[in-house]
């Protein structure tokens, strides 16, 4: 494989007839045929061709080969946004009966689906806690069909060991699915640990700049390939134009996660040290339970930190009342530094057990440290804190 930064801005399509050099947007719905035998053959698959926009495109084709080279998968098919991709993985690969066994700690809506929507279809899903992952094979039942897990995982910035759950699923035979969109390519390859299946919210520090929405899951061709069956006739395909936006982003991707992780270092050495924060959470800093196993498989500690304000609740939101700069947002990932405090927002509906279940506390915050300037970032937060 080339270097990551080269494959990320000389993967392209190829050059038409005009010579450009930027790869140019390709905004059609679908695509003509020579004859009515380049069109059999087309659809019969036994010539690639582009045939219709939902099924595939030149630009979303650019994004998701340049993401499976990044993540040293074999193929990959893109989706409308990182929930499309987690949804019609799990649809494709599973079957009424079939059983996952899931890291607790999951994004808001991938939990919805294992507990709202997936029983509907008889799927069931069994939860392990992260503090408690040398436990899981004893969840592993003869339906078991999924391993899956986020690291870091949101919010609560857990890590976990890539190498010993890709041992178990090998052991057991279950394609193991793991979400990368914290970490990013760049920072962590979880194919190299066995992964069968690695997905993205490519609508966060992919695109890195809040704009786009998109998502991707690349792994195993044969898996891919019930993936793709699955979305080609389900429609949740990403747009052309997103996919050309994306695609442009992975060519500064490495720089600017180097750039968003210096800055998250910084501000969490800073929060350590400062008086009305209790707790801080990120991979890199010693304090952090799973600094060693972070240190084994990430690059770097990824742009999220998690903490926890004194004064619970109340100190909570009087922290986002007083931020000036940092924006107050759901999203992360964007060159500007984002502010969540979970219990009062997004995690709102849980009962204090439920969020502390998922290790979300009173006063948690979690930050997505941008690209400003440290010394602003750090000055805001302290005004906020003090």
């Amino acid at each position: 494989m080339e270097n990551f930064e080269t494959s990320a801005i000389r993967t392209q399509t190829e050059r038409t007839q005009f010579d450009e050099h930027s790869t140019p947007l390709y905004l059609t719905s679908s695509f003509i045929f020579q004859d009515a035998e380049d069109m059999r053959a087309s659809f019969a698959e036994e010539k690639p061709k582009n045939l219709y926009s939902r099924f595939s495109n030149p630009n979303v084709t650019e994004f998701t080969e340049k993401i499976a080279k990044m993540e040293g998968a074999e193929t990959g098919y893109a989706f409308a946004t990182g929930m499309a991709a987690i949804y019609s993985t799990f649809a494709a690969l599973l079957s009424a009966g079939d059983h996952i066994v899931s890291c607790q700690s999951v994004f808001g809506s991938t939990h919805t689906l294992f507990t709202k929507y997936f029983p509907k279809w008889n799927i069931e899903t069994t939860y392990f806690k992260a503090e408690d992952a040398e436990n899981v094979e004893k969840l592993i039942k003869p339906n078991t069909k999924v391993l899956y897990l986020e690291t870091p995982t949101n919010p609560a910035i857990e890590i976990l060991d890539l190498e010993f759950f890709g041992k178990i699923a090998k052991k057991h035979n279950l394609i193991f699915i793991v979400d990368n969109c914290f970490a990013t390519p760049y920072l962590q390859q979880p194919v190299k640990y066995g992964a069968d299946v690695v997905v993205h919210s490519a609508t966060k520090l992919i695109d890195g700049q809040g704009r786009v929405l998109g998502g991707i899951a690349v792994g195993k061709a044969e898996l891919i390939r019930e993936i793709y069956l699955f979305a080609r006739n389900t429609g949740p395909a990403l747009s052309p134009f997103n996919a050309w936006i994306l695609s442009k982003s992975l060519e500064t991707l490495a720089i600017r996660v180097e750039k968003h992780c210096e800055n998250a270092l910084k501000v969490a050495e800073f929060l350590e040290s400062h008086p009305n924060v209790e707790l801080v959470k990120y991979p890199f800093l010693k304090s952090h339970p799973s600094y060693e196993i972070a240190k084994k498989q990430m690059k770097l500690g990824g742009n999220i930190v998690a903490f926890e304000i004194k004064g619970g609740i109340e100190g909570g939101r009087n922290f986002l009342n007083k931020i000036k700069m940092c924006s107050l947002s759901a999203n992360l990932g964007d060159t500007r530094t984002i502010v969540t405090h979970p219990a009062s927002t997004t995690h709102s509906k849980l009962t204090d057990e439920e969020r502390n279940e998922v290790g979300i506390t009173a006063g948690l915050v979690r930050c997505s440290v941008g690209l400003e300037n440290i010394d602003d970032i750090i000055a805001d937060l302290k005004q906020a804190l003090d």
